[in-house]
């Protein structure tokens, strides 16, 4: 897989939820690959939560710094990076993530729904009804998310481990080999 990658970055994209920290660091291990998550990037920049900079500085601000982030890391290599929900929402980030392979895990409102109950960290969830504001996140995002190179449907019955080894098997149908020339020429 490392031949087959050549030190291709892999960005994880998707909704709050879908498991892309947790998903990250099991694909990295398993690629010899370094791990980033661009939430804990942001907070070791900016030297405040990202539930600090929502309430002191807004999502504008949040939305900037997520761009310079994304933005260094993109010029790194052998990596696996997990994104915030919303890093696809401003078009230059999509520069940076098509330096690397984009991966979608796709959960359900459902699924989503049940993994981010107890969850009051998530500025964006801050609302009273959950499932009602995760149905308008992903039908804002949808379309976006659809631009990733490869698209992972997760069900509540995957593990972590399970969600890496369909990415594995999947990764071939997007990178194709380098195809060796012959240097001899009749």
């Amino acid at each position: 897989m490392q031949q087959l990658l050549q030190g291709v970055n892999i960005f994880l994209v998707g909704m709050m939820g879908t498991g892309k920290t947790t998903v990250g660091q099991k694909l990295a291990q398993r690629l010899n690959y370094r791990f980033f998550d661009t939430d804990v990037l942001i907070e070791r920049v900016a030297q405040r939560s990202i539930n600090d900079i929502f309430a002191t500085q807004g999502e504008e601000t949040f939305r900037q710094l997520e761009t310079e982030v994304i933005s260094e890391l993109a010029a790194c290599t052998k990596s696996v990076i997990a994104t915030g929900g919303g890093i696809i929402l401003k078009p230059i980030n999509w520069s940076y993530l098509h330096h690397g392979l984009i991966v979608w895990l796709d959960a359900s409102v459902p699924i989503l729904t049940k993994r981010l109950a107890k969850d009051k960290s998530r500025p964006l969830l801050q609302e009273t009804d959950l499932n009602l504001k995760l149905h308008s996140l992903l039908e804002q995002r949808q379309s976006l998310y659809a631009q990733s190179d490869l698209q992972i449907i997760i069900d509540e019955h995957q593990t972590p481990d399970d969600i890496v080894e369909q990415i594995l098997e999947l990764v071939p149908t997007v990178i194709k080999p380098k195809l060796k020339i012959s240097q001899e020429h009749n």
